[in-house]
């Protein structure tokens, strides 16, 4: 670190907010990029004090400024040491402050490493005019909107299963490929339980974060954080459980800036989260644009699912209203239909098949049930119906039932 008696700050700091202005702090030892940063604020926000600190701060002096100012931008690659420090102190004494780390290049384990810490957002030279607008933009001027709110964006489906190894994460991993194929959009398959989460079983996926960096990222989780976040596969972006379990039923965690912020990257959202009951759980149901309650035909899954439905209406989730989704049905066997319906006093809003060895393949494949087996046409019916998008037909007679067998 350089010696403390070279370090200049090149303007004077007015109390803050005193005049309405921006307040900027830019921590860089790099001269031609603490020139060419200084440069592109002047010309983004004209009415913004800059204070430039040629050199890292201690934290005497990192304490007096940061109460002063409205966002920091700091350089992480002159000392990485001493910018890692720095940024846990301010985090430490500044919790509200958000922390705008500079980097040479595209690092994704680095800029995880620094979300983690308790950066709110990154730039990565060459710093673009766009690339300073969109993040300054983020932080400075729109205020974050209601994450609960249904706001434009994505849809959210919500797979809750009714009863524990009722293939909801099967149906949730299929259901995300299928609307994959159908709209040809961007794509977010979420494992969300924290305990028992299988989704990087299923599809075969390792990655070294998981939806609890998201949820502890206090910043905007805007396409570029989402791409150090999700794991790419055949197509989707996936965002996996934890390896070491969290219990989402008693940890503070809140998944309204997740859900919402994956509203604004993703076409169509898939949650796999772990039931009904919990905070965690029933937040999730609340952020859903579609509910899919998930049973089989047997005695035990439906009156499992008897106390999730009153459960989540004791908790006033009556909007979005849960759909039932009856897997691996079979007339033959066990309660039919109709008996299922009368027991829940809610329609069966679709029926997919046992469809042992379709989804036996794609285990071993780590893929989708093929699209052309029994449950593959079944999800894919699911998914057209989920998006109105069923051929020819009207959609409200399709989403008051799906049948297994459409094609």
């Amino acid at each position: 670190m350089r010696n403390v008696d070279r370090r200049v700050l090149n303007l004077t700091h007015a109390q803050h907010g005193k005049d309405g202005g921006v307040q900027v702090l830019l921590i860089c030892p790099d001269a031609r990029w603490s020139a060419e940063l200084a440069g592109a604020l002047g010309n983004e926000l004209p009415g913004a004090r800059l204070a430039v600190a040629k050199a890292y701060l201690n934290r005497v002096e990192a304490t007096g400024l940061a109460t002063k100012v409205d966002v920091c931008l700091l350089d992480f690659v002159s000392d990485g040491d001493a910018a890692s420090g720095l940024l846990s102190w301010l985090g430490a004494v500044a919790p509200g402050l958000p922390v705008v780390v500079l980097l040479h290049a595209n690092d994704p384990d680095l800029i995880m490493r620094c979300l983690r810490g308790g950066a709110a957002e990154f730039l990565i030279q060459p710093f673009t005019s766009d690339q300073l607008r969109a993040v300054l933009k983020k932080l400075l001027l729109v205020p974050t909107p209601s994450a609960g709110a249904a706001s434009a964006g994505g849809r959210v489906f919500c797979v809750m299963p009714g009863k524990g190894a009722c293939g909801a994460t099967t149906i949730a991993c299929n259901l995300a490929f299928a609307l994959r194929r159908l709209s040809g959009g961007r794509i977010l398959l979420a494992d969300l339980d924290g305990l028992t989460g299988t989704v990087a079983f299923l599809l075969r996926l390792k990655s070294s974060y998981s939806f609890v960096d998201a949820v502890s990222h206090g910043g905007a989780l805007d396409k570029d954080v989402w791409k150090v976040l999700a794991t790419a596969s055949h197509g989707i972006d996936v965002l996996l459980s934890p390896e070491n379990p969290v219990d989402c039923y008693t940890e503070p965690l809140d998944p309204r800036e997740l859900v919402g912020s994956s509203r604004q990257s993703y076409d169509y959202v898939v949650l796999d989260c772990g039931g009904a009951h919990g905070e965690w759980n029933e937040e999730l149901a609340r952020l859903a644009d579609e509910l899919l309650l998930v049973v089989t035909n047997e005695l035990p899954a439906l009156h499992a699912a008897q106390r999730a439905l009153a459960h989540l209406n004791r908790c006033g989730i009556g909007r979005p209203k849960p759909r039932l989704v009856v897997n691996r049905y079979h007339p033959r066997i066990g309660l039919l239909e109709g008996a299922i319906q009368q027991a829940l006093g809610t329609e069966v809003f679709a029926t997919l098949p046992s469809d042992y060895e379709g989804l036996q393949q794609a285990l071993m494949e780590g893929q989708a049930a093929p699209p052309a087996c029994d449950f593959g046409q079944a999800i894919g019916a699911l998914a057209r119906a989920l998006t109105g998008r069923e051929h020819g037909q009207k959609t409200s007679s399709l989403l008051a039932r799906v049948r297994g067998k459409l094609v």
